[in-house]
């Protein structure tokens, strides 16, 4: 099954994002991704769309954050970027006719819905400024390491 990647790839510019002082274009973004402009184009326009981004045209222009880190969170992303699919698995057929396919998949819908839940929660409790707290300090380590 492919992975999306989208939530991962989004914060992590993101957070880059917030480290500049100049507006960074879709092509910039497409290289720290290993992307193409336009699909950065419609990866960010979602996140224009829920008031994240800013986009300005021209030159000197391209994405900005609209707020601050602290006040976006995980879960922000994620709606912005539609809702990705959160798991893989799923019932194997939308009508079965068969009473034990129905009851396997009545279970399995109450333990996604759940699990959802769980994680949406998650993703609301942490911020974009809690990830980058957790890049500092990981990168504090990683000199200390580099030092010895």
């Amino acid at each position: 099954m492919r992975r999306d990647h989208r939530l991962s790839r989004t914060l992590h510019v993101l957070i880059h994002m917030a480290d500049q002082n100049e507006p960074l274009t879709s092509e910039a973004i497409g290289q720290m991704l290993g992307t193409q402009g336009p699909g950065v184009r419609r990866m960010m326009g979602g996140l224009r769309e829920h008031g994240i981004v800013l986009s300005t045209k021209g030159h000197g222009g391209g994405w900005t954050l609209m707020r601050p880190l602290a006040e976006i969170t995980m879960l922000d992303i994620y709606e912005a970027l539609g809702e990705p699919a959160l798991f893989a698995l799923g019932p194997a057929s939308d009508n079965p006719t068969c009473l034990v396919e129905k009851a396997v998949d009545a279970r399995l819908g109450q333990a996604f819905e759940r699990a959802a839940a769980l994680l949406r929660a998650e993703l609301q409790g942490t911020s974009l400024a809690d990830i980058t707290d957790d890049f500092r300090e990981r990168l504090k380590a990683f000199e200390k390491e580099q030092l010895r």
